[in-house]
């Protein structure tokens, strides 16, 4: 896997044993290209599995980046993948309903790419409607497969923009002003 754009374009990103399913260079590039330069913006990464989309994000300027994945599994691939990350960039080890709930501060952006077949994402995106990680600007995006059926309002977020990319769809959310 390979970082698509910014200051690190073109470098390796590690995969790491177990299921896993890197979000498509074709996707990545779209909603980067959708969401336009992250210099200032803080990145929040949900189900990072081997941390691509927030090295993708710091690479196109975005700090801090964070990065959350509760397959413990994957810790030692994540923390060789964001080595080459010179921006302030972490991980943490926790579910991410735990980190919702949790979780500290606010975030410009959150990502959120739960495995396909996980049940509950909406009310998965409903905790997180409700945290303190959202502000007024903060943009919720979560990838999902595209057969799954999806209100246009999960909690305080609106959903503003919906992408098909194959058989997955990434929704785009803001909270409701």
């Amino acid at each position: 896997m390979r970082i698509t754009g910014g200051t690190y374009r073109g470098r390796k990103v590690r995969c790491p044993k177990g299921v896993i399913r890197p979000a498509m260079d074709r996707m990545r590039e779209s909603m980067f290209s959708i969401l336009g330069p992250l210099d200032g913006y803080s990145f929040l990464d949900i189900f990072s599995g081997s941390g691509l989309v927030g090295i993708e994000a710091a690479s196109r300027g975005a700090e801090p980046v964070v990065l959350v994945e509760n397959d413990r599994g994957k810790r030692e691939t994540i923390l060789e993948n964001i080595e080459m990350v010179e921006s302030k960039i972490s991980l943490v080890m926790m579910s991410a309903e735990s980190f919702l709930r949790r979780g500290r501060g606010s975030f410009d952006i959150i990502y959120l790419d739960p495995p396909f077949p996980m049940p509950g994402k909406i009310d998965l995106i409903k905790v997180l409607s409700d945290s303190s990680l959202i502000t007024e600007e903060t943009k919720v995006l979560i990838h999902h497969p595209a057969e799954e059926q999806w209100p246009d309002e999960v909690g305080t977020l609106i959903c503003y923009d919906t992408r098909r990319y194959g058989r997955s769809l990434l929704r785009f959310f803001r909270p409701e002003v």
